[in-house]
């Protein structure tokens, strides 16, 4: 036998393109103020949202992917066979099996490519996105397609104020391909992962611990169970840490970034990491009020906001962080390519 070994190749990656889908159903904070004892004052003043977007019943997570995909490989003009790798930031999938990967990879007609989810709560499309960046950088593939998503309003219990606020629906794909001569790309990235944050914040039935049954139901556990003073000690802290320090490393100062996209779900959590951070308030990216809490959703939604506004160009050094459940926490630097 003659075995023929591959030689390892190490290359730069960057992101080549970029989309981005919410649903057109839009739930307002004078909506809520129907359903449940809030006020749009009240929801506005502690979390910064106005409104946010609901997934219409019979569609699933999978069906936002595939129109956030598509968006991303028409303004890169590629063709979905193009695509080598796919994968799913979520804790929404449309089921536990098969993968959103798996139904995205045939939705959008991707034959050939290979994929898998990634469950990271709030940080779902920044772990995702590092599994595909290394995916090209180690010249297993050339073309990723990560996407990251979640229909939160699925797992919202709408007589708990505490919860229901908080959350929308939305989707967001970038590709991943080698950069270019000169070209920098991703640079770096700190991410960490604390389990005992679990019971802070949680769907505690579904799984195997605690299958479906009517107990589980009764007792509402297929919702979201969060502890949010906690949760929030934890996404301020523990954001400031990874963003500092993955800055730190690379010798990059909070003023030198074009701008910081922070996962969105809570306008004082975006604003204590970036007066930390020492950057000015024109160039944190800020999109919560109209898109509440999308957990992996919420940073390429952001970047979308970010290119729309004018406040992100080629060129620029971009820092993205998040915290979620788990728990879970994440930063990365690059550089903005297209």
């Amino acid at each position: 036998m003659t075995l023929a070994v591959r030689p390892v190749v190490g290359r730069r990656a960057k992101i080549t393109a970029l989309g981005t889908y919410v649903p057109p159903q839009v739930l307002t904070n004078q909506d809520l103020e129907k359903i449940v004892e809030t006020s749009d004052e009240w929801i506005f003043t502690r979390t910064g949202i106005r409104e946010r977007h609901v997934l219409a019943k019979g569609l699933g997570t999978s069906d936002m992917c595939v129109e956030a995909a598509k968006k991303c490989l028409a303004a890169r003009g590629i063709e979905p066979t193009d695509v080598e790798a796919i994968i799913v930031g979520t804790v929404t999938p449309d089921m536990m099996f098969p993968s959103t990967a798996c139904l995205v990879q045939t939705k959008i007609g991707a034959a050939g490519a290979w994929g898998f989810d990634v469950s990271a709560g709030c940080s779902g499309f920044i772990y995702a996105l590092q599994a595909g960046v290394k995916l090209v950088e180690s010249g297993a593939h050339s073309k990723v397609l990560v996407c990251g998503a979640d229909a939160n309003t699925r797992m919202v219990d709408y007589t708990d104020r505490t919860t229901c606020i908080l959350f929308g629906d939305g989707a967001g794909a970038v590709l991943i391909e080698p950069c270019e001569e000169g070209e920098i790309g991703m640079i770096d990235f700190v991410h960490e992962i604390d389990g005992s944050g679990g019971p802070a914040l949680n769907m505690p039935a579904g799984g195997s611990l605690n299958p479906s049954s009517h107990e589980t139901i009764d007792k509402k556990m297929h919702f979201i169970h969060q502890d949010g003073p906690t949760v929030y000690k934890f996404a301020v802290r523990k954001m400031a840490e990874a963003t500092l320090k993955v800055l730190e490393r690379n010798g990059v100062t909070g003023p030198e970034l074009g701008v910081f996209i922070s996962h969105q779900a809570n306008l004082r959590i975006i604003n204590a990491t970036a007066e930390r951070l020492g950057i000015e308030s024109d160039r944190v990216i800020v999109n919560i009020d109209r898109y509440g809490n999308t957990s992996a959703g919420t940073i390429p939604l952001a970047m979308e906001t970010a290119v729309q506004e004018g406040k992100l160009k080629k060129g620029d050094l971009v820092l993205l962080a998040a915290a979620g459940a788990g728990f879970t926490v994440g930063a990365a630097l690059l550089r903005w390519e297209i």
